[in-house]
Parts: C-alpha cells; sequence; structure tokens
C-alpha cells in the first residue's frame, strides 16, 4: 500500500486552467527529482531549430522527458515548471508544443513563464525550462 500522495489544488475563488494547477501538495514516501535547465541542445551538443521556438521547446521537452524516463516518472509527476523566453517569443507557441509531447494532463503541473532578454550559455537559444517532478520513493 502507498503512503504517496500528490494532490493538485484549485481553490474556488481562483482561475481553473488547464495548462497549469494553482498549488500542489506532496504527503508520504516520495522522491524529488530536481530538473535543471533544459534548453534545445541535443545529445550531440547541437542547436536544435535555430530560430524556431516551436522547435526548440520540443527539444527541450525531449530533454526532460529523458530525464524523467530515467527516473521511472513521467510529464505527470510534474510538480512546477519553470519556463524562460527570450522576450518576443509566443508562449502558445511553447504550450501547443508541450501538449503534443506530454499530452492533455488532468492535473497539470504549477508554470511559471518569464521573458528574458537572452541566455548567457548560449544566444541562439530562444528558451529554457527547468522543474521538479515528485515520485513514490519505494526504496
Amino acid at each position: 500500500m502507498s503512503t504517496f500522495t500528490m494532490q493538485h489544488i484549485n481553490p474556488e475563488g481562483l482561475f481553473r486552467s488547464e495548462a497549469f494547477s494553482q498549488a500542489i501538495t506532496v504527503t508520504g514516501r516520495a522522491k524529488t527529482i530536481y530538473i535543471g535547465g533544459q534548453n534545445a541542445i541535443n545529445s550531440k551538443g547541437e542547436l536544435i531549430g535555430v530560430g524556431d521556438l516551436e522547435l526548440q521547446t520540443k527539444q527541450a521537452l525531449h530533454n526532460i522527458k529523458t530525464i524523467l524516463d530515467a527516473e521511472n516518472a513521467s510529464f505527470a509527476d510534474l510538480v512546477k515548471l519553470n519556463i524562460y523566453l527570450v522576450s518576443g517569443s509566443d508562449p502558445l507557441v511553447g504550450y501547443k508544443a508541450f501538449q503534443e509531447m506530454a499530452g492533455s494532463l488532468d492535473d497539470p503541473p504549477l508554470v511559471t513563464v518569464l521573458f528574458v532578454s537572452e541566455f548567457a550559455s548560449r544566444p541562439s537559444c530562444l528558451l529554457e525550462i527547468d522543474g521538479i517532478a515528485v515520485i513514490e520513493d519505494k526504496d
């Protein structure tokens, strides 16, 4: 019997969105996965989708999926995503790519989207995504 629970909270009086939850509680035996900032760099160190936010978003999400897979987790286990977009980018392009990669989640993660002027490591990058996922600790 699992002692792990994750509850997505969207209290009365706050906006209910299909794209994000308002709060999430995690109780019990949990393993937290902290995902460092992922951009559109593939496993060979190549930037995918120069100038194309959709392709860059898909590559960044592919990188996140690779991390989640390595921990036997999925997009449904995401608790928090921080999305950094170069100013002038359209967040709806990234949201569409997320829906294509993750599908429609009944309980979406918490999401913060910020605009930045550029990224220090790769000025050609249009976005970076970091996050937190939580799964049951079975050890």
